[in-house]
């Protein structure tokens, strides 16, 4: 391709590091690897599909930057920490790492089985953790870095995903309690939390769950989904040098959607409103593809 990832970051901020991303194969996280290895930063993808992680390194390889893929189930302990032991013998230290991987699925609290609860737990939470624990001791521990834990979009509840709100509720704890225990070490600790991004990630759901997505626009004071670069920006932000007393902290990428309240009116801004310098969209992903729910 001819184009390139429009960051709004000075080139070569991240130049010599090495950036892990979980999830990096699809959606927010294949974004973030973009625009990382976009700014110098050698990006290692981390994924169970691996077709996935090398469709992504060589998007960003035609791209002009550097990548590399491991493929790891993170909710596994043993395979997180070969993992972490491959990725620091081979690039010698890890200097950021995005915890991205996550999934649910959309079913009230009721029908949740004990199976279906654990492995939301696990892949939301666990394995973030892991993963997390691993970076520090392996690499961050000797050499300080930066980590931003994905969370979401559950201030005041996520009706129809417990498992998942559960879990990201349980990642601002650890993002808080990361933050306090590894200072000592030059490690910061922060998360951001996107609200209704119109990410790949959208794909998942079942047709049925259509219409819902497509209206929930209207509850969103921005009156728009988010998109993939504007969650990476913020990810990227928290990685860098410009947030180097930013700690334990959630950053949320939602457009005032929790500040949503009943009885108060319209509440989306009309379309003409939507593109006022200070609220329109961040066109920064080249490589972007509209979720076909809103196609």
């Amino acid at each position: 391709m001819n184009e390139h990832y429009r960051s709004v970051f000075r080139p070569g901020l991240f130049a010599g590091q090495t950036v892990l991303v979980t999830g990096g194969g699809s959606g927010i996280g294949r974004c973030t690897a973009h625009e990382l290895a976009s700014l110098g930063a050698h990006v290692v993808l981390v994924g169970r599909n691996a077709e996935k992680l090398e469709r992504t390194c060589a998007e960003i390889a035609e791209d002009g930057g550097e990548a590399s893929h491991q493929v790891c189930d993170i909710r596994q302990e043993a395979a997180v920490q070969a993992m972490v032991a491959q990725v620091v013998q081979a690039r010698g230290r890890i200097d950021g790492l995005v915890n991205n991987a996550g999934g649910q699925y959309i079913t009230p609290l009721e029908k949740i089985s004990a199976k279906g609860w654990q492995a939301v737990i696990d892949t939301n939470l666990t394995g973030g953790f892991l993963v997390a624990r691993e970076c520090h001791l392996q690499s961050m521990q000797a050499h300080g870095g930066s980590i931003v834990n994905i969370v979401a979009d559950m201030w005041g509840s996520m009706p129809g995903m417990g498992h998942s709100g559960a879990a990201r509720m349980g990642m601002v704890g650890l993002t808080e309690t990361a933050a306090l225990e590894w200072a000592r070490c030059g490690v910061r600790v922060n998360a951001v939390a996107p609200g209704y991004i119109a990410s790949s990630g959208m794909d998942h759901y079942p047709p049925e769950a259509g219409p819902m997505l497509r209206e929930m626009r209207e509850t969103v004071p921005a009156g728009r989904f988010g998109n993939e670069a504007e969650t990476s920006a913020a990810i990227v932000f928290l990685l860098s040098p410009a947030a180097s007393f930013i700690s334990g902290s959630v950053l949320r990428v939602d457009g005032a959607r929790p500040q949503v309240r009943m009885g108060w009116g319209q509440v989306a801004a009309p379309e003409d409103v939507q593109q006022r310098q200070a609220v329109r969209p961040f066109d920064g992903f080249h490589r972007y593809v509209v979720p076909k729910v809103f196609q």
